[in-house]
């Protein structure tokens, strides 16, 4: 990215501050030998994060048998990486959706982010179970460079953002260098660096745009799971041409590398898994039938070669 796009981003304020404890949280946490007692003391400081960590380990996610109101069980529970995937999406949405951005859909933004990561790691946990957690975070942060730059250059990036609506006109990588020297992918691994995230997370963000076919590092295989999902995060987000949906989820599945029938039976049971992470993180849904719509309509594709 040029350098002096990036002073620019880093002057203007639109990349979030990391607040203290999140510092703090992530210092901890890449310690291989941490202690849950460490991480529940620190985290205790914010009640807000508590009682989100609290419902979550208490939701249909997890189904335990009885409620849990122990921050040191809940964080056992939940493990180091699901951890800081709640804790680091919490306050970066927090940073982020509290500011009114023109020329941006917030809503519509955030909503298609939670979808591409919800199937992001719905896909890694047939692809490559271990690291599910790494992949939602992932995905779910992958596109803040797209507000970023909204703020940052508005006259010359907001004829862009406007296009990041339900049906609006696609945008290349391109188009953003003419308007602003960088890529929202570069910027967003720039904001995931600026708040400490590992290098293999921010490479797979700088290059989700363009996945690359069979490549085996970490990095090309989130970019790859990121790819996919986000075309059929596009879908659930909009009321969508029924004809064109087997296509897209068709090549969706073969970036991703799973089977269509797989994605069908996904389709058929994330929709609570969206509805209650929303929840969490402070996302506003729009109540819809397109998932139950999407399933059904791969599930007829499926069926036309047999009875032909």
């Amino acid at each position: 990215m040029n350098a002096k796009v990036l002073d620019a981003v880093k002057r203007s304020a639109a990349v979030p501050s990391v607040p203290q404890v999140v510092t703090r949280f992530l210092e901890v946490i890449q310690d291989p030998d941490f202690e849950y007692a460490e991480l529940a003391k620190l985290l205790s400081a914010d009640p807000g994060t508590v009682s989100e960590i609290l419902r979550l380990v208490n939701s249909a996610l997890f189904s335990v048998a009885r409620k849990i109101t122990s921050l040191h069980q809940s964080l056992t529970l939940l493990g180091p990486k699901r951890t800081r995937s709640l804790v680091l999406g919490r306050y970066l949405i927090e940073a982020m959706g509290g500011r009114s951005i023109p020329g941006l859909d917030g809503g519509y933004f955030w909503r298609r982010s939670l979808a591409t990561a919800v199937l992001s790691a719905r896909f890694a946990d047939v692809v490559i179970p271990r690291v599910r957690d790494e992949v939602f975070v992932c995905a779910l942060l992958a596109d803040v460079g797209i507000p970023v730059l909204t703020q940052a250059f508005p006259d010359q990036y907001g004829p862009i953002a406007s296009r990041y609506i339900p049906h609006g006109r696609p945008f290349t990588d391109q188009e953003e260098l003419e308007a602003v020297e960088a890529t929202h992918a570069e910027v967003s691994a720039m904001v995931l660096g600026h708040w400490g995230l590992p290098e293999h997370i921010c490479t797979a963000v700088n290059c989700h745009q363009v996945a690359t076919l069979g490549g085996k590092e970490p990095a090309d295989v989130y970019a790859r799971l990121i790819n996919a999902a986000d075309r059929v995060a596009k879908l659930l987000c909009e009321i969508p041409d029924i004809e064109q949906v087997a296509d897209v989820c068709t090549e969706a599945t073969q970036i991703a590398g799973i089977e269509l029938e797989v994605l069908a039976r996904i389709l058929g049971e994330i929709e609570g898994d969206v509805e209650e992470l929303a929840l969490i993180l402070k996302i506003d849904l729009i109540p819809s039938s397109v998932y139950a719509m999407i399933a059904k309509a791969i599930q007829q594709a499926l069926a036309e070669p047999a009875s032909t």
